[in-house]
C-alpha cells in the first residue's frame, strides 16, 4: 500500500496531515489477469478496507481542526461574559446614583438604587416566566420515534416473504422526505 498525505496544502507536502495508507490507481502486481477469484476478492475487500481507514482518518483530522477553533472562539466568548457579569455592578451604581441626581432624591439616596432594582427585579420575572413557558412547550420527537419504531419492525421481518408468490414486499420511495410505512 502507499500512503498519501492531502494535496491541498500549499507547498504539496502535507504538512500537518497524517500520512494515510491510499489504494492505487494502478495494478501493483503483473499478470494480473491470471489472479484467481479468491485474490481478488481479498484484494478487493483490502482496498475496500483501506478506503474506510483513509476516510475516517480524514474526517477526524478535518474535525479536530475545525473542534479546535470552535473551542478558542468559545474561550473569547467566556471571557467577554465574565467581564461583562464583573462590570455590570458599577453601571447599575452608576445607574442609581444618576437617578438620584436627576430626580434630586438627596434625603433619600437609597430610592434610586430601589428604582433600579424593581426595574431589574420585572426583567428577571419576565424572562423567567418566557423561559418556563418554553421549556413547558418541549415535547418528545414523535416521528423520530414513528421512523426509528418502523424501521426496527422492517429490519425485524426482513426474511420474511411479503406475498404469496415468494417475492419480497416492495415500497415506494418517497421524494418529499416523509417516512416510508408498510400499510
Amino acid at each position: 500500500m502507499a500512503h498519501v498525505t492531502s494535496a491541498h496544502d500549499n507547498n504539496g507536502n502535507g504538512a500537518g496531515l497524517p500520512r494515510v495508507p491510499s489504494i492505487p490507481l494502478s495494478d501493483e502486481t503483473t499478470g494480473a489477469g491470471d489472479q484467481s477469484i479468491g485474490n481478488l476478492v481479498k484484494d478487493a475487500t483490502t482496498h475496500l478496507s483501506t478506503l474506510v481507514r483513509a476516510e475516517v482518518e480524514l474526517a477526524r483530522s478535518e474535525v479536530t481542526k475545525e473542534v479546535k477553533k470552535g473551542l478558542t472562539g468559545s474561550i473569547y466568548f467566556i471571557l467577554a461574559l465574565v467581564l461583562l457579569l464583573l462590570f455590570i455592578p458599577f453601571g447599575l451604581i452608576a445607574l442609581g446614583l444618576g437617578i438620584n441626581d436627576m430626580f434630586d432624591f438627596e434625603d433619600h439616596p437609597w430610592f434610586g438604587f430601589l428604582m433600579i432594582f424593581a426595574f431589574i427585579f420585572v426583567l428577571i420575572l419576565f424572562f423567567a416566566f418566557r423561559g418556563w413557558r418554553k421549556v413547558r412547550s418541549v415535547r418528545a420527537p414523535k416521528r423520530t420515534i414513528e421512523t426509528v419504531k418502523d424501521t426496527a419492525a422492517v429490519l425485524r421481518h426482513r426474511g420474511d416473504n411479503g406475498g404469496d408468490n415468494g417475492e419480497a414486499e416492495t415500497a415506494p420511495v418517497p421524494t418529499s422526505g416523509d417516512a416510508v410505512r408498510r400499510v
